[in-house]
């Protein structure tokens, strides 16, 4: 019994579980918040604009069957709502991010020039592999 124990501990504390269970937990409040927003503040700004808040009560009828054609708008404009407040509120602040550590991760140089034919070598050279220069440091 206490192999068995020992043996879920393990399991549990593995990084890849606990990586795992952290990202669905925050992935689910991140998206609550989201979807708050967008339920809260783009919503209503759209209907504040198209003076029509609530889409669901549209609908025609053909051959006496009714088409509620207004909740697929009201759902495809929550999605674009949700996936553009992602893209400009998430995913372009964190490529900008990103972007910005890489060019302090570059900042450091892993070559140099051979003073002598020009070519790139390390920067731990002592001789140039193409002139066999010697590299003063």
């Amino acid at each position: 019994m206490n192999k068995i124990i020992e043996g879920f501990k393990n399991f549990i504390l593995r990084g890849n579980a606990v990586d795992l269970a952290v990202g669905v937990v925050i992935g689910a409040s991140f998206g609550t918040v989201v979807t708050t927003l967008v339920a809260g503040f783009l919503t209503p700004l759209i209907g504040a604009i198209a003076k029509v808040p609530d889409f669901s009560g549209l609908y025609f009828v053909l051959n006496g069957s009714k088409f509620m054609y207004g909740a697929f708008i009201n759902a495809l404009i929550s999605f674009l709502l949700v996936a553009g407040t992602i893209y400009f509120f998430v995913v372009m602040p964190m490529n900008a991010l990103m972007l910005r550590m890489k060019k302090k991760e570059s900042a450091n140089p892993t070559t140099k020039k051979c003073p002598e034919c020009l070519s790139e070598v390390p920067v731990e050279a002592k001789r140039c592999a193409h002139c066999s220069q010697l590299i003063v440091k």
